[in-house]
């Protein structure tokens, strides 16, 4: 732990985690709003039909998280997470800034150097929290769910201002994209300032420059980080150059295989080279299972940035006197919801602690799993009024967003507390990097499903809502059956 305890009763540095993450939340959600509304603009966007837009959309969204397992495997390795954290930022801001040249080349490099520096900062930021609190330390859960409020008010602000800037005439939609950098750069300079709060943990790579016989294997690691990065850099240059084509819903489908693929040749590293203990080995078990939970869930929730922000924009009343809503506005309804309720949900899981009430982890993910398919129940009765030909009333969108919420803050901070303390401790950030590889896959098929939602298939809408609901439903009631046998292969591990 570094330092003394802050007043908050939580270490201090994690102060300066929740700033720096509320600033970089603001840049990647304010940007997020404007993407599948821009590339479907036949005016001044770039005028792609429905599918195409969601699977580019699903594509960027789970290669944002993809690249989370090389970024933890680099920071373990070379940097450690402070130097990741700040490297990351500054990869980002770059990104954000080339999204607002008008051109369409920059917007794909743009979209990028993002994917490049997320993966980088997010998975270690989150492994930097977890950092902060010994193992066994009741506070873990609630200091994770802080975090996420921080998460979440960067994600609040974040769409009102990029959406009242990109989607207004008189500025345009790469003022919203630059308006995205101006908070990354934000967050890069608090976390220059007040870094000293996290103390030395995590300041040191597994390969320490300053000892002479890690040189070699430092050397030999930062030549495959320079071979994936021009390999990268090449496939980007014949992809922009018009040299090889790609069909964006066809590589959205075989990049799902290929996360798949990923994660199912990670554990079966784990499980047969790493070395593992019987009790490890039993806790990566849980975590392969918190990995398909995760998935399942993002794969429903995630459709906010791509059908659900299309919904808004096509099909939802947004007129009100002379005042027009921005459809990016509500993107920020699932933030609002988060940081209203999450010291509510803090201070009930540290409550129900206290009183050995609390619920398993994977309980917790069956309420999420059911509270998500619950918010599709409520689209599919707003589907059945736009078959009629309505707009329908914000208030559909608003019950969608806030079950979704609650069902997000029943699994996800709670999954990003449960993956650090299952996880054997030379491993930690790389399964960080495991547990958004989780999301990358939830995302990729989010913007493959979202596909369906196009506007040439309105009568198709409520069938596509219930098959959410079934499987995401279904998935929950599933982890709720099976939580005792689970609960026991975490040992004793609170």
């Amino acid at each position: 732990m570094s330092g003394a305890d802050a007043p908050t009763g939580h270490p201090p540095g994690l102060r300066t985690l929740f700033f720096t993450e509320l600033w970089e939340r603001f840049s990647y959600y304010g940007m997020r709003a404007l993407l599948v509304l821009y590339m479907v603009d036949a005016g001044s966007g770039l005028g792609l039909d429905d599918r195409a837009a969601t699977a580019i959309y699903g594509l960027y969204t789970a290669a944002v998280y993809m690249v989370a397992l090389p970024g933890g495997w680099i920071a373990d390795r070379l940097l450690g997470t402070h130097r990741a954290i700040w490297l990351g930022g500054l990869i980002i801001a770059a990104g954000h800034f080339t999204l607002a040249i008008p051109a369409r080349t920059a917007f794909f490099v743009g979209l990028l150097l993002i994917i490049c520096g997320t993966g980088l900062l997010k998975p270690n930021i989150s492994a930097a929290v977890g950092e902060l609190y010994a193992r066994g330390d009741a506070r873990r859960d609630g200091g994770f769910t802080l975090f996420y409020m921080g998460i979440n008010i960067g994600a609040f602000i974040g769409p009102l201002v990029c959406s009242t800037l990109g989607e207004s005439e008189r500025f345009g939609w790469h003022y919203g994209f630059a308006a995205a950098g101006v908070g990354m750069v934000a967050g890069l300079l608090y976390f220059r300032r007040t870094r000293h709060r996290l103390g030395d943990t995590g300041q040191h790579p597994s390969l320490d420059p300053r000892r002479p016989e890690d040189r070699p294997a430092r050397q030999a690691a930062w030549r495959k980080v320079m071979i994936g990065t021009a390999l990268i850099g090449l496939a980007a240059v014949l992809v922009l150059g018009g040299i090889v084509e790609i069909d964006p819903v066809a590589a959205a489908q075989r990049t799902g295989l290929l996360i798949a693929a990923v994660a199912l040749a990670y554990f079966v590293y784990l499980f047969t080279a790493a070395g593992l203990t019987a009790d490890e080995r039993r806790r990566t078990v849980v975590i392969v299972i918190l990995f398909l939970g995760a998935a399942m869930f993002w794969s429903g929730f995630e459709q906010a940035g791509s059908s659900l922000n299309l919904f808004a924009e096509r099909y939802t009343q947004r007129v009100f006197g002379s005042f027009e809503i921005p459809a990016g506005w509500f993107q920020s309804l699932n933030a609002l919801f988060v940081f209203t309720l999450a010291p509510v949900f803090a201070a009930m899981w540290v409550s129900l602690a206290r009183r050995n009430l609390n619920p398993s982890t994977p309980a917790k993910f069956g309420l999420g799993l059911i509270l998500l398919g619950a918010g599709f129940l409520v689209m599919m009765g707003a589907a059945m009024l736009v078959q009629q030909g309505e707009r329908v009333l914000p208030t559909w969108l608003v019950m969608t967003y806030l079950l979704h919420t609650l069902g997000e803050l029943a699994l996800s901070p709670v999954g990003l507390s449960a993956t650090t303390r299952l996880a054997p401790q030379r491993f930690v950030g790389q399964m960080m990097g495991v547990w958004f590889l989780g999301a990358a896959l939830g995302n990729l098929i989010a913007g493959l499903v979202a596909g369906g939602f196009s506007d040439d298939a309105v009568g198709q809408f409520p069938a596509l809502y219930l098959q959410i609901v079934l499987s995401s439903t279904g998935a929950g009631l599933l982890l709720l059956v099976f939580v005792r046998p689970i609960r026991r292969l975490v040992g004793d591990v609170e």
